[in-house]
């Protein structure tokens, strides 16, 4: 039995609200059990170096975790001066994620920035911020499109979602909260376009090594969530 009572297939309920940041070009609350992230998605004309007069666009990502996010207080990253680790290899995951879905010479030479700032932390976090990173640049996009009409050909050619699955107890388990995480045996991420294709797995074993078709049990649990996510992907954009 799962610690949420949840089937082992079961996500936690996922809520994603659009439209939050008043300033920015896109923006949404998603909340996946009691993990909230906030992601805004800002733009801009000025491109990184290495885009300088390529005709080309870039999308980077930020990430952090408000100091209490978690059951004790963390301290600002920007307080020691550096970012950590942990931080870095998020924010590049989500970066890169979203860099797979993108035509830049269609989006020009602009750059858009994602945040995705952690309210509230119970595991996922960092598939919740790559879910709710692709709404936020969804719609920050349309208004390039429909509303600015700076870009005349869409440059968001799929969709992209994340999820986690694990052993807990021996069980493969979906989308694991933080009771699950912090003991699982097994802990994987997994990042799916709409064309169901793998983007980045994760997959880590926390004690005895796993065989392939524990894997396989993975990415089958895995691709049902994400499934799931891009149909809330889709209705939160349309209500945006």
């Amino acid at each position: 039995m799962r610690p949420s009572g949840r089937e082992l297939n079961q996500m936690r309920p996922v809520a994603i609200e659009t439209g939050i940041l008043n300033h920015a070009e896109g923006s949404c609350l998603v909340s996946v059990g009691n993990t909230q992230v906030v992601c805004a998605a800002s733009t801009g004309e000025r491109v990184p170096f290495f885009r300088r007069n390529t005709g080309l666009g870039w999308v980077t990502a930020e990430y952090s975790m408000l100091p209490r996010a978690t059951n004790v207080r963390n301290r600002r990253e920007r307080n020691d001066g550096r970012v950590s680790g942990r931080t870095q290899e998020i924010q590049r995951l989500i970066g890169r994620s979203l860099r797979t879905c993108m035509d830049f010479a269609a989006l020009g030479e602009r750059l858009i920035t994602i945040d995705c700032d952690v309210l509230n932390a119970d595991g996922g976090t960092r598939c919740a911020s790559i879910t709710g990173a692709w709404v936020a640049l969804r719609i920050a996009i349309d208004r390039l499109l429909q509303t600015e009409r700076k870009v005349t050909t869409d440059p968001l050619v799929n969709q992209v979602a994340a999820v986690s699955c694990g052993l807990y107890a021996g069980m493969p388990v979906l989308d694991l909260d933080y009771a699950e995480d912090s003991v699982a045996e097994i802990d994987a991420n997994f990042v799916m376009n709409s064309d169901r294709k793998w983007i980045e797995i994760q997959c880590t074993s926390e004690g005895s090594p796993f065989d392939s078709s524990t894997l396989t049990t993975f990415l089958e649990t895995a691709e049902e969530g994400i499934a799931q996510l891009f149909r809330l992907q889709t209705d939160a954009v349309a209500s945006s």
